[in-house]
């Protein structure tokens, strides 16, 4: 299992010591929140911090939109290179194009949808992207309780077989060490956790105990 903190969850006081300490403790991703306050009930950050954080993140970035433009936000965000940047389908009206456009900066493309929306939404996309992200909570705010999906999981890998896609599943919201071997015999590869892993002294620990 590879392990993206969400730095949502971050003492944004310290915010750059809190990324080279994840990056330290074991963590394959950054994971950066980017909320508009349209699409989502927040607002988290702009590309400035974004960049401040990519200057010492060790790890590569992994970018989830959560914004009614997506074009515009990925225009602000593909120059500081992250692995992947995500996109929500529900707040996309040409998927193709967004698409298009991430892999032509360099960039892995990836989906997301709601706890709410059906895996099908997906089966005329899935085999473009190079990662789909389930959320596990509503998006919006960090700290919320799971909610299982764990049948959605499935249904997804059953799609990605479909289509032959060797894409990632990633999973975000109310993560901790209580699902994640649940998650993981889903089929998830890529857990984001926010809370559980800040909220510990040790994040080390709080890492190793979701790479199952």
């Amino acid at each position: 299992m590879l392990v993206a903190p969400s730095i949502l969850s971050a003492d944004f006081g310290i915010l750059a010591k809190e990324v080279i300490d994840i990056c330290e403790a074991g963590a394959d991703f950054v994971h950066v929140d980017v909320m508009d306050g349209h699409f989502v009930p927040n607002m988290t950050i702009g590309p400035l911090v974004v960049e401040a954080v990519s200057a010492v993140a060790t790890k590569p970035l992994d970018i989830h939109l959560m914004v009614e433009d997506n074009s515009f936000f990925i225009d602000l965000f593909a120059p500081l290179k992250p692995h992947f940047i995500s996109f929500h389908y529900e707040s996309e009206k040409h998927h193709h194009r967004i698409i298009q456009k991430i892999r032509e900066y360099g960039i892995r493309p990836a989906v997301v949808i709601n706890p709410a929306t059906p895996v099908a939404c997906l089966e005329e996309i899935v085999k473009y992207v190079d990662m789909v992200l389930l959320m596990s909570v509503n998006p919006g705010f960090g700290g919320q309780k799971f909610i299982p999906i764990y049948e959605k999981i499935e249904e997804l890998k059953v799609l990605l077989q479909k289509h032959n896609s060797s894409c990632f599943i990633e999973v975000d919201g109310g993560v901790s060490n209580q699902n994640i071997q649940r998650l993981k015999d889903a089929g998830v590869d890529i857990a984001v956790a926010g809370s559980y892993i800040f909220s510990h002294k040790d994040y080390k620990a709080a890492i190793a105990s979701l790479k199952v």
